[in-house]
């Protein structure tokens, strides 16, 4: 069933045409990712479906009867509200329902007999309301989406108008999602979300029974959750039926395609106004009308052409180039048990932290666990409470906060830069326009640049440091998909070292040569990208969970033991019992110490980063060495399932 459909919509601001031809249609249950660089229409387009906006031309159409839920501008609510208050406005509609019912039933304990049956059918048609609206389920969907979006009951309490933008979100996102709307509208919903809770919220979306509208650059978002993708580009859109990786494949196949088709019609045109040329040629030097005439038709076949536009094969991109010229020593950063606490709350306690030089490392973890804190001790605008905090020799840093901030944002933006790094005006705006800063464009106030526009000023600043290590606080905020291809491409040929938080898993694949997680007020490590870190924790997941299903079966051996001794005795001790649980204990022995061997040689690893012989030598033994591990976990799960 069609839920929604957009027909050749248009769209002014005044007199700028902002969309000219937005043509698509949603159907229950789809998916659509909504992608396209920034300023290109997208949040307007999700406006224009909302409602919060006009449109100029075109057919816009609703499913009758379809509910409308879009997490955008966080509204307000009265001062008094607690988070809590805010999620259960997600269910205004039940409450008044119930407390009809509620009004019924304080009737029904005064009303006379002949009354009372009046009132009773009234109540059933309440009840059965209330329970189709999901009134009895209020509690279990305020606690799933709580867990799944970390939100405790003690920030429950929490008044909403004190929260952080990112809190604020977080939270109507919650009530959103406790709405149940038919049709969803999620502009960036990712953002200010940690990794753990948004992949909890692919999950809920994949199971989500209504259709889900997604903008946004997340990238792995778009690839496990989008079943079609939809681009904004030059104000139109054009649709491809997949995830975002099918979209790229796709759209340079298509871009190809079609430029082959309009490098083969200007080939055709081309011949024929050389033909016009010599029909005219020829008929001025018989004074042959005919030929004229033949080149007025061959001209009016051109007009009439159905032209292929050129496509446009590579946008203006960012001009990015990181280079160093003094690295540093070959520790960077060594770090031994740190602890930082903020009053009464502990954030780090026991940390360890060693980054040689090269390394591109990626430090992950909840939302609050202490990952920016760590990176401002690093930076020295906190200062650790306990521990050793040691740069290694000639380090010289260049800092990217996810806040940004300017000392002045009054100046301009050619002014800004001009600040940091002194140089002739012309060369100046040479290089702002390599960041996508135009003519005119320079001379905007800092203060009125959207945040992509401002993470693109820093980073031309940053760029012309002189820098070796790099540390960045979710570097990719606010930049579109085309500026996050650069950036990358950018910090993947850095000679220096690279220490980084961030939530883009697409950009950690991408950059990451190891992952760090601050866990338990500690940090764990992993050789490898995002991809590696997730199929190792799966795997200590699954060893957590059968040592716990391991110790719920001898428990329960134990109370089969105090009721039928004799039993339990006898089974106890079967030859073929007893051989397993010693081939378990030493399977278990033999697992550890491959464990910790893998852990030794991707430091190992980690050490000969620049030595490419040496390293293939050393993965080709880690790979034997997982292989093992693999085989050893294979043959004790099923001695395990043997003993049960």
């Amino acid at each position: 069933m069609i839920e929604l459909s957009l027909n050749g919509i248009q769209k002014y601001y005044g007199a700028t045409k902002v969309l000219d031809d937005i043509t698509f249609e949603a159907k229950t249950g789809e998916r659509i990712g909504i992608v396209g660089r920034n300023g290109t229409g997208k949040t307007t387009i999700f406006k224009v479906i909302s409602g919060l906006e006009d449109y100029n031309g075109g057919v816009l159409s609703l499913r009758k009867g379809a509910t409308v839920g879009y997490l955008d501008q966080i509204p307000d609510y009265p001062q008094e509200y607690k988070v809590i208050d805010v999620l259960k406005t997600a269910f205004e509609e039940i409450f008044k329902v119930r407390e009809e019912m509620k009004k019924l039933e304080e009737e029904m304990a005064s009303v006379n007999q002949n009354d009372l049956d009046v009132v009773m059918k009234k109540y059933g048609k309440l009840q059965s309301t209330f329970e189709h609206m999901g009134g009895y389920d209020i509690d279990e969907k305020i606690s799933k989406i709580s867990s799944g979006l970390k939100i405790s009951d003690q920030f429950m309490e929490r008044k909403f108008i004190n929260l952080s933008g990112g809190e604020k979100t977080t939270v109507v996102l919650g009530k959103i999602l406790m709405q149940n709307p038919d049709i969803l509208l999620l502009d960036e919903p990712s953002n200010h979300l940690d990794i753990e809770s948004v992949e909890w919220l692919e999950g809920f979306l994949k199971e989500y029974n209504g259709t889900a509208l997604m903008i946004s650059h997340d990238r792995y978002f778009l690839d496990m959750v989008a079943t079609r993708i939809v681009e904004i580009e030059d104000m139109k859109t054009e649709i491809y039926e997949g995830n975002y990786s099918y979209y790229v494949e796709e759209k340079e196949r298509r871009l190809i395609a079609q430029f082959e088709v309009y490098q083969n019609q200007q080939k055709k045109i081309k011949g024929m106004e050389e033909a016009i040329k010599r029909f005219r040629d020829w008929g001025t030097r018989a004074d042959n009308e005919k030929m004229f005439i033949k080149a007025r038709n061959m001209q009016k076949r051109i007009d009439k052409m159905d032209k292929v536009d050129k496509p446009t094969l590579e946008h203006k991109k960012m001009k990015l180039d990181f280079s160093i010229q003094d690295r540093s020593g070959k520790d960077v950063v060594r770090i031994e048990k740190l602890r930082k606490a903020f009053g009464d709350n502990l954030v780090l306690d026991g940390l360890n932290l060693h980054v040689r030089y090269g390394e591109k490392v990626a430090i992950l973890g909840k939302n609050g666990s202490g990952k920016s804190t760590l990176i401002k001790i690093l930076n020295k605008e906190y200062d650790a409470d306990e521990g050793k905090v040691k740069l290694g020799a000639s380090v010289k840093i260049g800092y990217l906060d996810q806040n940004i901030y300017f000392d002045n944002e009054d100046q301009t933006i050619l002014e800004s830069f001009r600040e940091k790094h002194i140089m002739p005006e012309g060369r100046a705006r040479g290089i702002l326009a390599g960041f996508l800063f135009f003519d005119e464009d320079v001379f905007k106030k800092v203060k009125d640049l959207s945040g992509g526009e401002k993470s693109r000023l820093k980073l031309c600043q940053l760029m012309y440091e002189d820098i070796n290590f790099l540390i960045l606080d979710e570097p990719t905020n606010h930049l579109d998909i085309d500026s996050r291809e650069m950036l990358e491409a950018s910090l993947d040929d850095f000679e220096g070292t690279i220490l980084f938080i961030s939530h883009d898993r697409y950009f950690i694949n991408k950059i990451s040569e190891r992952i760090t997680e601050i866990r338990n007020r500690k940090l764990y490590s992993y050789g490898g990208n995002y991809n590696y870190y997730k199929r190792k924790k799966e795997e200590e997941k699954d060893r957590i969970e059968a040592r716990e299903q391991k110790k719920e079966r001898n428990q329960q051996k134990s109370k089969n033991v105090e009721k039928n001794p004799n039993e339990n005795k006898q089974s106890k001790s079967s030859y073929k019992y007893k051989i397993n649980q010693m081939n378990i204990e030493k399977l278990e022995k033999e697992i550890e110490k491959l464990e910790k061997h893998i852990e030794l040689k991707e430091n190992e690893m980690k050490q000969y980063s620049t030595d490419h012989e040496k390293l293939a030598d050393l993965f080709k033994e880690k790979e034997t060495l997982d292989n093992k591990l693999n085989r050893l976990i294979e043959e004790w799960t099923k001695l395990s399932s043997e003993i049960i």
